[in-house]
């Protein structure tokens, strides 16, 4: 099924281009991999993606995007070259592009190339209980960061599953009566903020639920 994530790189107007990569959202590994010299990853630099992504970052036109592309053969890398989206706001991605199922991880790369990592966590519940039975996947829920230690996340596993029971009980107390979904939903959120510390980032997108 590979392990599914998006990538906004900041642009010099401050929107960003969005890339997708399959198997980047595994362990947020792609925190580490991404740097200048390697912008869409991979184990040593390459002077082929620094330029055709430094193109595709001042592309302001599909043929200046396209002449980016097929310039030269792009080499095969962790991060899809062809990007998903171009000359986007973040919020946008956010909102539009990604898919809070499927997508693990959304990675944002400012334009000095630090990368934050976040894990996605969706608020649909319909594999949680009875009473609901669909939730749209793109613009429902949660992005989170985690911290790190020498290189690596700390208690992203456990973050998962905390999360994953969260909905559980969620779901449970629904259909028990207790919860109507909308109140569901604030509960789960409410439990993110409390367990996202000071030095964490906890972004929450969801639309309107009807009851």
């Amino acid at each position: 099924m590979g392990h599914r994530a998006l990538i906004a790189y900041e642009r010099s107007d401050s929107t960003y281009n969005c890339h997708y990569t399959h198997w980047g959202g595994m362990h947020l590994r792609l925190k580490q991999a991404i740097t200048s010299e390697t912008p869409f990853g991979g184990e040593q630099p390459n002077e082929t993606s620094q330029s055709i992504c430094t193109q595709l970052l001042e592309a302001t036109t599909e043929t200046a995007i396209q002449y980016a592309l097929d310039s030269r053969q792009s080499p095969s890398l962790p991060v899809d070259i062809d990007p998903w989206a171009t000359r986007c706001t973040l919020e946008e991605i956010i909102t539009e592009q990604l898919d809070f199922l499927h997508h693990e991880a959304f990675y944002v790369v400012d334009r000095d190339f630090a990368v934050t990592a976040y894990r996605t966590h969706w608020f649909g519940l319909q594999y949680d209980c009875a009473a609901i039975e669909t939730a749209p996947t793109v613009g429902n829920g949660a992005l989170r960061t985690v911290r790190w230690y020498d290189g690596e996340p700390v208690g992203d596993g456990f973050a998962q599953g905390e999360f994953r029971a969260l909905k559980a009980v969620a779901g449970d107390l629904i259909d028990r009566g207790f919860f109507t979904h909308s109140e569901a939903i604030e509960y789960i959120e409410q439990k993110l903020d409390e367990w996202v510390g000071e030095d964490q980032e906890l972004i929450v997108r969801r639309p309107h639920v009807v009851e």
